[in-house]
């Protein structure tokens, strides 16, 4: 039985799910027929709202792309290789290496999402270099899965925006402190649960799996060019050249880069955000590659991987233009909201922000979406404020297992495609609904 329900959901995938960027188109047009079906809209009216909204993530995607060039750059130092290297021996059989790839990436993203893409990725790729029978589609899968945690981590964009003072419902609900979101016991609970079980249910997934994939570790045999093109002797170098091989020019600005690094958290405390993460990541690169020459080979290389995010982005951009625009994500937080109880609403407020999540794939643009719902009907019913800001923030991780969206950096350094992940990753969703559902309904 447990086989033949991962065959079923890896064959549905595999058979009718296309690429992430027909994804994003067939998503287009779907938004835009219902915009025009249920709020009113004229098709004009869709294509303004479309078409205005469609760069708004340009900078978001410029971070994301950086996340996995950068990413690359630093995981193909010969320090940080030697490292994940080292790590991933500590996985001896495909049970142990999905057992390792969970629980590190699950770490990883509760410390900071966009860190926490990058490190299950690459300790994917060496630990399946250590342990070449393993599964490579679950093991994928398995360092994806970890990203379910990060909203109720450390760079949880919701819980760290009602914690500042001047938030756009400061004036209704204040400042709400981590110690109430982040460190709430439901919480915790959550955290803790998913850390534990995401393993096992991995595991339990290997097992079921049968002859589901073989592998096909091809890209992973590529030789570092960098380090191909140092063969030439300093004697055969241009003064250009050598400039480009100069140790020490790229040891001058990489302490400048650390000398911000260091003044960042000491000014700031631990706010690893994503813009901290690519920049930690880059210059940390630059003084692991040593020269700027191999540093920027290793560019050249890292950018291919960033094509699916630049190309995608716009039309994620598009969509999350039309649904507030036209209102239609108002009205499904409406409908909600209006079956609601008192006991019900955090889960209701939960699976609404989940399938918002699907055309509003940003936590924090999807907070802005959904929170001047949800925190007066919040209010009205009496459920607490800061219980409902987590409930949309796991609705909105939660949906992220079966959203390509988020998916695509991973892929990009993992050479997959989604559906080569996702018929596990429907799995993985189906059993987190039932930890976080009881943490939303009993605990405070």
């Amino acid at each position: 039985m447990l086989r033949g329900i991962t065959n079923f959901f890896d064959r549905m995938v595999q058979r009718f799910l296309p690429d992430a960027f027909l994804f994003a188109i067939i998503l287009t047009l779907v938004v835009f027929g219902l915009g025009i079906f249920f709020t009113g809209s004229s098709p004009g009216q869709m294509v303004q709202f479309w078409g205005d909204g469609f760069w708004n993530l340009l900078a978001f995607a410029m971070q994301m792309s950086l996340i996995v060039v950068t990413g690359y750059i630093l995981a193909n130092t010969p320090l940080v290789k030697a490292a994940l290297s080292k790590i991933s021996t500590l996985a001896k059989t495909p049970g142990q290496a999905i057992l390792l790839v969970t629980f590190v990436a699950g770490i990883a993203c509760v410390i900071n999402y966009g860190f926490g893409l990058v490190a299950g990725a690459l300790l994917a790729v060496h630990v399946a270099r250590r342990v070449p029978n393993v599964d490579y589609r679950l093991l994928m899968a398995s360092a994806y899965s970890g990203f379910i945690l990060w909203h109720g981590g450390f760079s949880g964009s919701i819980p760290l925006t009602i914690a500042t003072e001047d938030h756009f419902l400061a004036d209704s609900i204040g400042s709400i402190a981590i110690t109430d979101t982040l460190f709430s016991s439901m919480n915790i609970f959550i955290i803790v649960t998913l850390l534990l079980s995401l393993p096992l249910l991995n595991l339990w997934l290997l097992k079921s799996s049968g002859d589901l994939s073989k592998n096909n570790l091809d890209f992973l045999e590529n030789e570092d060019k960098a380090e191909q093109q140092m063969a030439a002797t300093t004697a055969d170098l241009t003064p250009a050249e050598r400039m480009e091989n100069s140790k020490i020019i790229s040891y001058l600005i990489g302490a400048l880069g650390l000398a911000f690094i260091v003044y960042h958290f000491v000014r700031n405390g631990f706010d690893l955000n994503i813009n901290i993460v690519n920049f930690i990541f880059l210059f940390l690169g630059i003084l692991f590659h040593q020269t700027p020459r191999r540093f920027l080979n290793s560019v050249n290389d890292g950018v291919k991987n960033a094509g699916g995010i630049i190309i995608q982005f716009p039309f994620y951009a598009g969509i999350m233009g039309m649904m507030v625009a036209s209102g239609l994500s108002d009205q499904m937080s409406n409908w909600f909201v209006s079956i609601s109880t008192e006991f019900t609403f955090p889960v209701l407020a939960f699976i609404s922000a989940g399938i918002v999540n699907f055309f509003v794939p940003s936590g924090g643009g999807q907070w802005a979406v959904q929170a001047p719902i949800m925190i007066p009907a919040a209010m009205d019913l009496g459920v607490s404020t800061a219980k409902t800001a987590m409930a949309v923030a796991w609705g909105d991780a939660w949906t992220n297992m079966i959203q390509p969206f988020w998916a695509l950096p991973l892929l990009a350094i993992a050479g997959l495609k989604v559906k080569d992940i996702m018929g596990f990753c429907v799995i993985i969703l189906l059993w987190s609904f039932i930890p976080i559902s009881i943490a939303l309904l009993f605990f405070n």
